[in-house]
């Protein structure tokens, strides 16, 4: 439960990615006039510049201007985008901690908290839509192998198994060399392959109930085949299915971050926790971040195995 809290609490921080880390301010008052920069783009010249395009707020001509008496302008706690380059370092990049950038800056320039900030809420929020994915699809396939049974199912567990030799890895290489690579291919090729563990599970729950007497009876008062494989054996055969899921959010982050770590990944100006790992490494002197990163993703599977952990317990009836 602790667990639990803790994560909920980190990732709704990271949801508000843009309110807490944003080289963007709430709000700009010049010259009487009240903006709302975060929300909307606003020309160089409605702050007295001399160009149509939008605003850098990190401009120095920007921030003398709010200096100026009645105008000001409030930014987030940590004033730093995931892709905003700090201009203001003498030394060079990568820079380690200090008071403008907390946790240093990557060998680009770009702050390494926002980073990783964006970065946990990409992990997570890709993690949770592969495992959705892949929980719907291996629910529907291991189900229809145990209910129906016979040569449906051995049909199925031989193209299952056929389909399961197939090398993941190469298949990314492929198609990361013919499309663009991005968290929507990632999340389509990997879908291909994460129902595969989880439909064997829910294919043993099927194949053990359906010849039960309750689902016997049904079946004599003409209730149709998806109808009780629904409503009667589906809530029977869930128990694998929510055990599992902490479990899978955390091979699907780390699947993502390991893919972005060979540079398989996310673009390289998206936010990704394997990218700092591999920046880490290339700058061993730059320990942090290595660090950083290292600590994010260590905690983040952490706290999802032991809510798998509590979930397996609290469904598990030698327990009770």
């Amino acid at each position: 439960m602790i667990s639990l809290v803790i994560f909920l609490l980190l990732f709704g921080l990271s949801l508000g990615a843009e309110i807490l880390s944003n080289d963007k301010p709430f709000l700009a008052r010049y010259q009487d006039r009240f903006f709302f920069p975060m929300f909307f783009t606003y020309p160089e010249t409605d702050f007295g510049g001399d160009f149509a395009t939008e605003t850098d707020y990190r401009d120095p001509f920007f921030l003398e201007q709010m200096r100026k008496p009645g105008n000001f302008a409030i930014y987030p706690p940590n004033p730093h985008d995931y892709q905003s380059i700090d201009q203001e370092l003498s030394g060079p990049f990568p820079s380690p901690p200090s008071r403008e950038n907390w946790l240093g800056t990557d060998d680009r320039g770009r702050d390494v908290l926002a980073r990783l900030l964006y970065g946990f809420r990409l992990s997570v929020l890709f993690g949770l839509a592969l495992t959705v994915v892949g929980t719907l699809f291996g629910m529907f396939m291991g189900a229809t192998q145990g209910y129906f049974g016979g040569r449906l199912d051995l049909l199925l567990q031989r193209a299952s198994e056929i389909w399961g030799s197939m090398p993941e890895l190469y298949l990314l290489i492929i198609f990361s060399s013919i499309f663009q690579p991005g968290a929507l291919l990632l999340l389509l090729v990997l879908s291909l392959f994460s129902w595969m563990g989880l439909a064997d599970y829910v294919r043993a729950e099927f194949l053990r109930g359906r010849n039960l007497e309750y689902v016997t009876a049904a079946k004599a008062l003409g209730v149709g085949n998806w109808t009780i494989m629904y409503r009667h054996l589906l809530p029977n055969g869930l128990t694998p299915v929510i055990t599992f899921l902490p479990f899978r959010i955390s091979s699907s982050i780390l699947a993502l971050t390991s893919l972005d770590f060979l540079g398989l990944g996310v673009p390289p100006t998206a936010p990704s926790l394997g990218e700092l790992l591999a920046q880490g490494k290339a700058n061993l002197d730059a320990w942090w971040l290595s660090l950083s990163s290292f600590l994010v993703v260590t905690v983040t599977l952490i706290l999802l195995i032991f809510i798998g952990e509590a979930l397996r317990e609290a469904f598990d009836p030698r327990l009770d």
